[in-house]
């Protein structure tokens, strides 16, 4: 399909170091078939990429900032070299292009922790390699929104073209809560609190709770579809689920 990608690799995955690659073709004997395959031997094999990070030099490697987190700018140590996939190669004719290995060690690790093979072109800057390959954590993260806030998962029916219009439901319902979300003003980062110690909301009256009791970010998309449903109910002459006058939402 032509698209360029950044994926996740195994510590053992095979892979040939800068400049090299696998053997040409064994010569032609002039008889039977030309060989036309890749080769290996023992004295001339592919490396690990966690070997091949173990023999990188110290700078070769450089300290990089991704996304601002709940705490503070998210930032770790990478390097990036260019290498040739090894996987199965001797069953090619051509060798594996040159593709971006993404190595990331976070200070005070003793090895490297993730590794990344990305097709992008070989002047792709470090930081736009580790800005796409973090961008998996968004991504998941959508995923569970749609599951959890709006009911991705719900859908039941063996339909291709039932699934993709439940699905395309659920990505416009999410659109709409992402774009109201953009218009909360942002937290001072000086006086933004720590959301891994979230308190719990006040109650101080059981007739007027508040908007959600649980601990949540004020600013989630949990938090601004409960406040949507309850201001298109408020529109509504009776609940739709209960029936209830308007009085009782």
């Amino acid at each position: 399909m032509n698209l360029d990608y950044v994926v996740g690799i195994q510590f053992s995955a095979s892979l040939w170091p800068p400049g090299q690659g696998p053997l040409p073709p064994r010569p032609w004997s002039g008889k039977g078939r030309p060989p036309s395959l890749y080769r290996r031997d023992k004295e001339h094999k592919p490396t690990s990429a966690k070997a091949l990070a173990a023999t990188l030099p110290s700078q070769a490697w450089q300290e990089v900032s991704w996304r601002e987190g709940t705490h503070a700018t998210l930032s770790s140590r990478f390097a990036a070299v260019r290498v040739r996939p090894a996987h199965r190669d001797y069953w090619l004719s051509e060798p594996h292009p040159e593709e971006w290995l993404l190595i990331e060690q976070p200070d005070g690790e003793a090895e490297p922790t993730k590794y990344w093979l990305s097709s992008q072109p070989v002047t792709a800057p470090v930081p736009d390699l580790v800005a796409i390959a973090k961008m998996r954590w968004r991504i998941e993260r959508d995923y569970q929104d749609l599951k959890q806030e709006l009911g991705l998962g719900h859908y039941e029916g063996r339909g291709w073209r039932g699934f993709h219009h439940h699905a395309t439901l659920c990505i416009a319902a999410y659109a709409f809560l992402v774009s109201e979300r953009s218009l909360i003003p942002p937290r001072d980062p000086a006086s933004r609190r720590s959301y891994r110690n979230l308190p719990y909301p006040t109650i101080t009256d059981r007739a007027e709770l508040p908007l959600r009791t649980e601990r949540h970010v004020a600013e989630s998309i949990a938090t601004i579809r409960t406040r949507l449903t309850r201001a298109l109910s408020r529109r509504l002459e009776r609940c739709p689920c209960c029936q209830r006058t308007s009085g009782y939402l």
